[in-house]
């Protein structure tokens, strides 16, 4: 946050800037009497003019910035706990106004006396914001999932033997997401359509759990598998936040303004491949969608 333009040698007052993360469980246009559907989760304030404390050793990147604003820059950081959640969103409907739930993160300059005086009133002109995100990057990668499942049926004497595995736990966004099947279908009866869906399973605790699923990726595949025979395949799928843009409380990335984003990072995911049969054979796997850590 950089000030150009005040003459601060008749400055009485002083700059304070705040990072907080906070939690938003309604939008603005429910907000009655007063109160607000907004909790800051952590929050740390550090006064950059008159600097409070001396004159910090400056970064790379803020020496970087002090030759573009100049002399009136005031450096500051913020050492972030590691604890703190990923920014996150819950999609809005598509007749829903104002910000959206979710978690996010504020930078936010302002003048005033004393740091931290509830009764002192900040001019709206005399303060700044800037919305930031803070995500996660992916970690080093594992060896995916596997599960297998044997189903006998009322009207058969034999079973299906089914299994289906991932060739990884974490996936990046955009990425398609394969899975291999084999089938061992020992029944009387051909197999001709198999169905590969991706639900994202999202969490919001407050006052108490609540925990819904919400289906990102569908695909069905229409397939000849024969009676007494077995099957292997692999199929592709790939969740994609533009394909779902309708749905409301989807779990999305943190969005910044005029900034296109990604469904959650690290919201469990569950990949469901279901036979159809004489009742659907239905296998899940669980993966991770993120970001992939930047090279350096």
């Amino acid at each position: 946050v950089d000030v150009v333009g005040m003459d601060w040698s008749s400055f009485s007052a002083a700059v304070f800037v705040y990072l907080a993360c906070a939690f938003r469980y309604g939008s603005d246009d429910l907000d009655v009497i007063g109160l607000s559907f907004r909790r800051d989760i952590w929050m740390k304030k550090v006064q950059v003019y008159p600097a409070a404390d001396g004159n910090p050793t400056k970064t790379p990147m803020q020496e970087s910035l002090l030759k573009k604003v100049g002399e009136q820059g005031c450096p500051f950081s913020f050492q972030m706990p590691t604890d703190l959640p990923c920014s996150v969103s819950l999609h809005p409907g598509p007749n829903d106004n104002g910000k959206a739930c979710g978690v996010d993160f504020e930078v936010k300059a302002y003048i005033a006396k004393e740091a931290s005086n509830p009764d002192e009133v900040i001019d709206k002109k005399d303060t700044c914001r800037l919305m930031i995100r803070k995500i996660q990057f992916a970690p080093t990668n594992k060896a995916g999932p596997k599960v297998e499942l044997s189903k006998q049926f009322m009207m058969s004497d034999k079973p299906i033997h089914m299994e289906a595995s991932l060739e990884k736990e974490i996936y990046y966004h955009g990425d398609p997401i394969t899975v291999i099947l084999k089938v061992n279908n020992e029944t009387s009866k051909t197999i001709k359509k198999i169905k590969v869906s991706v639900d994202q399973l999202t969490s919001v605790v407050l006052y108490s759990s609540d925990t819904y699923t919400k289906e990102v990726c569908c695909e069905e595949f229409t397939e000849n598998i024969a009676a007494n025979s077995t099957f292997e395949k692999s199929y592709q799928v790939t969740p994609l936040l533009s394909n779902n843009k309708e749905k409301r409380g989807l779990a999305v990335d943190g969005k910044l303004k005029d900034e296109d984003t990604n469904l959650a990072s690290t919201t469990l995911i569950f990949l469901t491949t279901k036979l159809f049969h004489f009742s659907d054979v239905v296998v899940e796997l669980p993966l991770t969608l993120m970001s992939p850590k930047p090279a350096g």
